[in-house]
């Protein structure tokens, strides 16, 4: 299979103005024609929703929550990142072009991550209109603040609640289209699978989440705006509901899922307690501007920190490793995610972590505080402070933050083309949900930056190309295709409930978290790959024969939406599994031990792996089969990334 990027040709920064010239166009009063389903309402879903909707075209929006304001974009802290320059320091729309395929470590296609670079400035402004609380300067400009990976201040942010506001943004742009007619929305509704005619998408199949009730929504095109699948691990930082199973089931019909191994492990996370846990807490990465991140310099302080024979205010500074500072002067503590993260499990490894553990480091403000004062510290970082001080019950102004990665992003996602179209025709991914951005590491600020692109300044030129093309008549609900995937969802959903094993569905959640942890987490090597692949294989047919699925479908039953999605995680763990196992190199968020510096930085291997490897599924049991997107770098020239 040739993958057709449709990347245009030209200088870099014309592709997007002349694509978008070249593209054919749907008059106004042809638009009311067509109609367009999205499934997934944060940030990518909700803004193209609505600026679809505002063209005139008909939507239908699908989410799982009671709301369209519960989707997990909702959770982002820290900022967005955009090109505007407000600071005057350097920063300007090729810097974060560059920034963002050097953070990639070069595993990203130059035409798209410059595109996103382009129309970061017009989100800002956007934003703004719709009323988004950006924090401000005194002279009334708004302001800005440094995340990883980045020497200017380009992230844009409302305190720690950044993705709440821009949600409460986009969600009123698409309340307004609700009230005009134009959106119906469908919360409490799960989508099961797609609806492919004549090779085109053509629809979904749905559960209504409180009555179980199958139904069938026919479309000129589809959106998947799912967000991502970093639940797989069990424990992440993200909203327990959020699921891969939109994708998946895209992917079994024939959409390419690409680089699924590429997983973010965000460095500043509040550390694992104990088993009773369901997910875990991220702390933004804006404490990294001022907060200092740091171990004991010997083994033996930290084994009395460990036995609380000792408090932090004990060790003096002479005695502190500030590990990231004396290993990356030139960036310090803001070095992107995946260098800190690998970097903390190296002190921690040595014996040096600070809990009880032995599974964290601290994130320390007291020289914030001491320069600054406490009252600017809390204006700039209040909320986040009282979070942490719920969660443990200690003082982050008294005492550092104690922090330890976890799984949070991931890059991998269905592959698709400069239109944000997968490989089956009418089939688009936006935001997280697609691979398209980040490469192997996603910059801190670059989610809200994305999802927000795709939906207001991308998807609404490309789509119109595509439905200018195709007749605007449209399909039952009725066709054959559509009662043929209501029937297997049907068989699905029976088998699952009569099985009647003895475990739950959480048993074989943590159990595979668990395995891709240990072997395809923060480190991976082959032994440990072969030896996952292997256990997610038996762990498949386990659940398969032992699930307990309590209740029935014609009710609201949660049990059921679990195995749904706990499955899909086991056939998805197994894929990112494979993936890891043949990418022979380390870049990015993929870490092959194997493959390092002397340093101990990630060691890539231009010559053979400089593409991305989509995945396509051809039947149960079957190994899945590999095929290439060669990356090519015209403008970043491919260097070991150091942050120095």
């Amino acid at each position: 299979m040739i993958l057709d990027s449709k990347i245009p040709a030209g200088p870099v920064a014309e592709k997007w103005t002349k694509h978008k010239f070249n593209m054919k166009l749907v008059n106004p009063a042809n638009k009311r024609k067509y109609d367009v389903i999205v499934v997934g309402t944060g940030l990518a879903g909700a803004s193209a929703a609505a600026s679809l909707a505002e063209l005139g075209y008909n939507v239908k929006a699908f989410c799982f929550q009671d709301s369209p304001r519960r989707a997990h974009s909702i959770a982002a802290q820290g900022g967005i990142n955009a090109a505007k320059n407000y600071q005057n320091d350097g920063d300007s729309i090729y810097r974060l072009f560059y920034d963002t395929v050097k953070g990639g470590d070069y595993r990203a296609r130059e035409g798209n991550v410059y595109r996103l670079a382009e129309v970061s400035v017009n989100i800002i402004d956007q934003c703004v209109a719709q009323g988004v609380p950006f924090a401000r300067e005194y002279g009334g400009l708004l302001a800005n603040r440094s995340f990883g990976g980045a020497q200017v201040s380009r992230t844009f942010y409302a305190r720690g609640q950044t993705g709440q506001q821009l949600l409460l943004g986009a969600y009123s742009a698409l309340s307004r289209q609700v009230a005009n007619g134009k959106v119906k929305l469908y919360p409490r509704t799960e989508m099961m699978d797609i609806v492919n005619i004549e090779g085109q998408t053509r629809g979904i199949i749905t559960r209504n989440l409180i009555t179980g009730e199958i139904e069938k929504h026919s479309a000129h095109a589809v959106l998947l705006c799912t967000g991502g699948y970093g639940n797989v691990f069990f424990l992440s930082t993200n909203a327990m509901g959020s699921n891969v199973t939109a994708a998946w089931r895209a992917h079994k019909k024939g959409a390419l899922f690409a680089n699924p191994c590429y997983t973010q492990i965000h460095p500043t996370c509040i550390p694992v307690s104990g088993d009773h846990q369901s997910k875990l807490t991220l702390m933004s990465e804006s404490l990294r501007n001022d907060g200092r991140v740091w171990v004991p310099k010997t083994i033996e302080l930290a084994q009395k920190l460990r036995k609380k024979e000792i408090k932090p205010s004990d060790i003096k500074d002479e005695d502190r490793d500030y590990y990231l500072e004396r290993r990356y002067p030139s960036f310090g503590n803001l070095v992107p995610r995946d260098v800190a993260s690998r970097n903390a499990k190296y002190v921690c490894d040595e014996g040096r972590g600070v809990n009880e553990t032995g599974e964290a480091v601290f994130l320390d403000f007291r020289d914030a505080i001491q320069r600054d004062g406490e009252d600017l510290v809390r204006s700039k970082y209040g909320n986040l402070f009282d979070m942490y001080q719920q969660i443990t019950g200690d003082n982050p102004y008294q005492q550092p933050m104690m922090i330890y990665p976890a799984v949070h992003y991931t890059m991998g996602g269905l592959w698709v083309d400069y239109n944000l179209m997968t490989n089956v025709p009418g089939l688009y991914a936006l935001g997280e949900a697609n691979f398209s951005d980040h490469g192997a590491n996603r910059l801190g600020a670059s989610a809200l930056m994305q999802g927000l692109a795709d939906g207001y300044f991308v998807i609404p030129y490309t789509i119109g190309d595509y439905l200018a093309r195709m007749s605007s008549d449209k399909v039952s609900t009725d066709h054959p295709e559509f009662q043929k995937a209501e029937k297997e969802i049907k068989d699905k959903i029976q088998k699952l409930l009569s099985i009647n094993g003895s475990k739950t569905i959480d048993h074989f959640h943590k159990r595979l978290g668990k395995i891709m942890w240990e072997y395809c987490g923060m480190a991976r090597t082959a032994e440990g790959l072969q030896k996952a692949k292997g256990l997610i294989k038996d762990l498949k047919v386990e659940f398969w024969k032992d699930v307990k699925v309590l209740g029935a479908n014609e009710e609201l039953n949660q049990s059921l939406e679990k195995a749904h999605r706990v499955a899909d995680f086991i056939e998805l763990g197994e894929l990112m599994v494979d993936d890891a196992l043949h990418r022979n190199e380390s870049c990015g968020g993929h870490f092959r031990e194997e493959y390092q510096t002397e340093d101990g930085e990630a060691l890539r291997d231009d010559e053979n792996f400089a593409y991305v490897g989509a995945w396509k599924f051809v039947g149960e049991g079957v190994e899945e089969e590999l095929h290439k997107e060669e990356l090519k770098f015209e403008e970043v020239k491919l260097t070991q990334r150091s942050y120095k």
